[in-house]
């Protein structure tokens, strides 16, 4: 017999040449689960490696669950010369030299278990039994044979842990180790996670408890079943009760021994005997032999979790190279799911604070409804520099705006927020809407040079139905007429905010009752798709139709226009984050409104009482004479303590009655306990008492006190 032995690499493809040896069949049959083998030789006499029987094959017998190809028969094993390893055993790898090369060796599929070639061709059964070359053990009819190669176990392991690596949370980490070993590497999965997972340096407190996160298997039909598919997925099936979801690791016990020593154990080892027990509780028991794993999760600092690795007792137990195998799953697993914790935590300061950077909930302020919208660039950047407010003024007036900071980050969204509260604070002065611009140009150009935003800034009115705008770089809004005809509203464009040295325009336009007004960021309607004005005019366009479909004396509602507007963007139209804001102009009429002036003189008290008392008998709210009579006569009397100038006294008949006075001292009162001796001090006391809110308002020119009542 040719003793000559040739050493093959299972990763080389290279072609051997004519007449070259075929290395004889391994005498030591170790290797990964997945195998693919060579091409059956067709020179009669000779014996290569056996070829995995397909499903449905007579050769196939039932229990072949997982798809590694079976080994050689004990026929063939004794069979002379045919089978050179059985003459003499030689290196693992090592083939017969006396068979024909195979030219065309066979890539393993990137992503999946390599293909097995088809049972075309006569090959040796596993269901009638065999013996174990290497142990010298029967093999139990019908299961599957085990692995030979080394490199097989190198290509599972990178696949296995390419699929891992795809997930980016918690849940897709996990469910990836679970799809990558069953049923290629274990017959069953439980994977436990430390509760609470600590984050990134963390110091957990309190004990170590572990809790079962997930649990996969081979379905009982599917193990039934003769030769799955080597690239077969299985459904997840709930394992039985589990007594033990929830474990606490002891201090010195045996699991806690075992997870400190990081490296995967077989469940026959004496340190496992005694941690499964702990883990899983004492109702479960797990297969005898050499036939489930215990590997340890360890993360970049410490172990946060453990998986099981199980086979059923009718297939092949785990070798001492498996070992490694779910050392390598249990590494990459582990380092993917404290990156996923570290990007969940991250994600969730992103939505914090993109969520407090913008307004919780709009307010209701007398005669103009709102709604809004915002969506970020993408689900890895969920931060942007875009932001809207809503912002009450004195005399039931309400501020709108919207702004879009360069960039999607969060340093933009830092800048966002800045802006966004000195937005805030200016709308509190009661500054015309291209005063507020001028003062955010200066704060932008606070922050640094490169500060650069665009802003839209207005001021409506209810009463006299009028709108202010001042705008700086911003895409122009639309009105949308109550009869259906949207239009692009005619403004300034001005210069960005943080240019500096500029000056902003603003524009008084009218905002008749039933219009809606949508003020909104380029993201809307710019993309790479379409230029800005391409998209304003689809816009505008959107919005005519979406109002001709509730007729033209029905606005559309608000919300379902939002969401209408936002229908219009394409999957490739969103480059940037959006900020959307619609305000619905409802108005007060002019015979829901009384206005006065009153000289500041001693008589004005007196002659505020007396026309509050006219106002509420013709609105028919004789009821609330008394209460009214009494706190308008306490503002008025208040300012015309005070004021140099006519006092302004006004009553809007809305849901609630609101009553406003007016005078030119810049100073707001403030709510103080008066003394037994005191003649004064005691009228804002019977305000904060009588009132269903009150409040102060600084203007430009002076203040407004203002009170509500519920209408009875």
């Amino acid at each position: 017999m040719d003793s000559t032995r040739v050493t093959e690499h299972p990763t080389s493809h290279e072609r051997r040449k004519p007449g070259a040896g075929r290395p004889a069949a391994p005498a030591d049959p170790r290797g990964a689960l997945l195998h693919t083998p060579e091409q059956p030789s067709q020179v009669s006499g000779s014996t290569g490696l056996p070829v995995q029987a397909r499903s449905g094959d007579a050769s196939s017998g039932p229990g072949t669950a997982v798809p590694f190809p079976p080994g050689p028969s004990a026929a063939q094993a004794s069979a002379g010369t045919d089978t050179p390893s059985s003459a003499s055993p030689g290196p693992e790898h090592a083939q017969s030299s006396a068979a024909v090369p195979d030219p065309h060796r066979p890539r393993p599929a990137p992503d999946s278990v390599p293909a097995q070639q088809g049972a075309d061709q006569e090959q040796p059964s596993a269901s009638s039994g065999g013996t174990d070359r290497r142990t010298g053990q029967s093999l139990p009819p019908g299961g599957p044979m085990p692995m030979r190669r080394d490199g097989d176990r190198l290509r599972f392991v990178g696949a296995a842990t390419r699929r891992i690596a795809r997930g980016i949370d918690l849940d897709e980490i996990v469910m990836g180790l679970c799809r990558a070993t069953v049923p290629t590497f274990s017959d069953e999965i439980l994977v436990y996670l430390r509760d609470p997972l600590p984050v990134g340096d963390e110091r957990p407190t309190g004990p170590l408890v572990l809790r079962l996160r997930r649990t996969d298997r081979i379905p009982s039909e599917r193990a039934a079943e003769n030769a799955l598919p080597p690239a077969f997925q299985p459904e997840p099936v709930e394992l039985p009760p589990v007594s033990a979801e929830l474990c606490e690791v002891r201090p010195g016990g045996a699991l806690a021994e075992v997870l400190r020593g990081v490296r995967p154990v077989f469940a026959d080892a004496p340190a496992a005997r005694a941690a499964l027990p702990e883990l899983l509780g004492d109702e479960l028991s797990v297969p005898c032999g050499q036939r489930a794993i215990l590997a340890p999760l360890r993360g970049r600092r410490r172990v946060i979790g453990a998986a099981l690795f199980l086979r059923r007792p009718e297939r092949f137990a785990f070798e001492t190279d498996d070992l490694l195998v779910a050392a390598q799953l249990a590494t990459h697993t582990a380092l993917g799911i404290d990156k996923a914790v570290l990007y969940g935590r991250e994600a969730y300061i992103a939505d914090e604070l993109q969520r407090t950077m913008l307004p919780e909930t709009l307010p209701r302020p007398t005669g103009v409804r709102l709604a809004s919208r915002y969506l970020p660039a993408a689900e890895t950047a969920r931060v942007g520099g875009d932001w809207y407010d809503a912002i009450p003024l004195p005399g039931s007036r309400v501020a709108l705006v919207v702004g879009d900071v360069m960039g999607h980050s969060m340093t933009s969204a830092a800048i966002m927020g800045q802006l966004r509260t000195t937005a805030q604070t200016l709308a509190g002065l009661d500054l015309p809407p291209q005063e507020v611009l001028h003062h955010l140009d200066e704060q932008a150009q606070r922050l640094g040079t490169d500060r650069m935003a665009t802003c839209l800034y207005a001021v409506y009115d209810p009463v006299s139905h009028r709108i202010t705008i001042a705008n700086a770089g911003h895409p122009p809004p639309i009105l949308l007429h109550l009869g259906g005809r949207a239009e692009v509203l005619r403004i300034p464009p001005g210069a960005p905010i943080g240019v500096g040295g500029v000056d902003f325009e603003a524009v008084e336009l009218d905002a008749p009752a039933g219009a809606t007004l949508l003020l909104y960021t380029d993201g809307l309607v710019e993309s790479r798709l379409r230029d800005v004005w391409t998209g304003i005019e689809q816009l505008r366009e959107r919005l005519a139709a979406t109002a001709a479909l509730t007729g033209p004396d029905h606005p559309p509602p608000l919300e379902a226009l939002c969401d209408d507007v936002l229908d219009m963007l394409g999957p490739g139209d969103r480059d940037d984050d959006i900020a959307l804001l619609a305000a619905r102009f409802d108005g007060i009429a002019p015979s829901d409104v009384a206005y006065w002036y009153l000289e500041p003189e001693d008589a004005a008290p007196g002659r505020a009482r007396k026309l509050a008392r006219r106002a509420l008998a013709r609105w028919g709210m004789e009821e609330m004479s008394d209460s009214v009579e009494l706190l308008v006569s306490e503002l008025v009397t208040n300012a015309v303590r005070y004021a140099s100038r006519p006092v302004t006294l006004r009553l809007l008949r809305t849901d609630v009655l609101r009553c406003e006075v007016g005078d030119d001292v810049p100073q707001l009162p403030r709510l103080r306990q008066a003394r037994a001796t005191d003649e004064g001090g005691r009228g804002l006391i019977l305000v904060n008492k009588l009132a269903r809110r009150w409040g102060a308002t600084r203007l430009s020119t002076g203040k407004v006190v203002w009170f509500e009542l519920n209408r009875s």
